[in-house]
């Protein structure tokens, strides 16, 4: 099960995928998931994958060529069909293997990885699709408990001495390079974990958007295990 006590207002759960994608956002509510208790293997489909660096796209061919007991086919036909409805959706959704994201040094005080809390944008109406089958789920930040990096203000400061232009452009400068996606929890914050099997849709910032975009992140991977990740 979700803990889902501290972000009840902002997270709505659906049975099925056909609510899942036509349940509107609206008011706080800005996450909606599919609750599921999936069976099957889904760890001997991250064992048996040829990895290639620290992320590994699975094509649909390579997956069903795979040999497979029992269990792990029944991780499979799953799977595939959370492949074929997003699809039919219009999705473009992506499978992977993840052993690590590639961490963004580039300024230490901050980070612009996916580890990092964030909001993502787009400039068309989309939604963020996204579930994790093997290892450290995603996590979700609720809105009212993180603040926007960029208006805390020793951050801003900060960001202020990488900019070299005139007032009227630093909030395109901050956007330009993805500052203003980002946000740091407040010091009570409580995130929530996506856990593994459920099908999440999150929203993004984009000009239609009539709620808040879903602010979440990617978990550092305590477990030591690949996480198995799909996502669009």
């Amino acid at each position: 099960m979700i803990d889902l006590s501290h972000a009840e207002n902002q997270i709505r759960c659906v049975t099925n995928f056909k609510d899942l994608v036509s349940t509107p956002f609206n008011g706080e509510v800005n996450a909606i998931c599919w609750t599921r208790k999936l069976t099957g293997d889904f760890s001997e489909i991250v064992d048996k994958i040829a990895l290639s660096g620290n992320i590994t796209e699975i094509e649909q061919e390579e997956l069903r060529e795979l040999r497979l007991s029992e269990q792990g086919q029944l991780a499979r036909e799953i799977l595939l069909n959370d492949l074929k409805l997003l699809k039919a959706h219009g999705a473009s959704p992506v499978l992977n293997v993840i052993n690590y994201y590639d961490r963004d040094n580039t300024y230490p005080f901050f980070p612009t990885d996916v580890y990092s809390f964030h909001v993502d944008r787009s400039p068309v109406p989309v939604d963020t699709f996204l579930c994790t089958y093997h290892g450290d789920s995603s996590e979700i930040l609720p809105n009212s408990q993180g603040i926007k990096k960029v208006l805390i203000p020793e951050i801003r400061d900060e960001l202020r001495k990488l900019y070299h232009g005139t007032d009227e452009g630093f909030d395109s400068f901050l956007s330009e390079h993805f500052f203003d996606l980002h946000y740091q929890a407040k010091p009570d914050a409580r995130p929530v974990s996506l856990g593994l099997g459920h099908l999440w849709r999150l929203a993004v910032d984009h000009p239609e958007s009539q709620v808040p975009p879903c602010i979440h992140r990617a978990p550092k991977e305590k477990s030591g295990k690949n996480r198995l990740l799909l996502i669009c």
